[in-house]
C-alpha cells in the first residue's frame, strides 16, 4: 500500500496520575494552589478547543460534500463520528465536575 488516507488516531496528551491502586495508593501527588487551577482550567480549555476544532472539521467537509469537491464522502462521516464524540466528553467531563463540586458543597454541610 502506498497512500493511506487513513490518519492515525492522536491520542490525547495525559490528564494526569491518578494514582495507584494497592499499597502505593496514598502516595499520589495532590496539586493545589494556583498550579491546581490551571491543570484543571487546562483540561477544561483543550476539551472546548477540541469540540471547536472537531465542528469546524465537520462543517469544512460538510461544506465539500455538498459542493461536490469531496474525494472521498466517508470522511463527512468520520468527522460527525469525532464531532459527537468530542461533544459527548466535553459533557461527561462537565458532569463529573459538577458531581465533585455538589459532593464537596455536601462535606460543608
Amino acid at each position: 500500500m502506498e497512500d493511506m488516507f487513513i490518519t492515525p488516531i492522536q491520542p490525547w496528551n495525559r490528564i494526569g496520575e491518578v494514582g495507584a491502586v494497592g499499597s502505593d495508593a496514598g502516595s499520589s501527588t495532590v496539586v493545589k494552589g494556583q498550579e491546581g487551577i490551571s491543570a484543571f482550567k487546562g483540561i477544561f480549555e483543550e476539551a472546548v478547543n477540541n469540540v471547536r476544532t472537531t465542528d469546524q472539521n465537520l462543517a469544512k467537509n460538510q461544506y465539500l460534500l455538498a459542493t461536490g469537491q469531496i474525494e472521498d464522502p466517508h470522511t463527512v462521516g468520520i468527522a460527525a463520528s469525532q464531532a459527537q464524540l468530542a461533544a459527548d466528553l466535553l459533557v461527561a467531563l462537565r458532569t463529573k465536575a459538577m458531581e465533585a463540586y455538589n459532593e464537596i458543597m455536601r462535606l460543608g454541610a
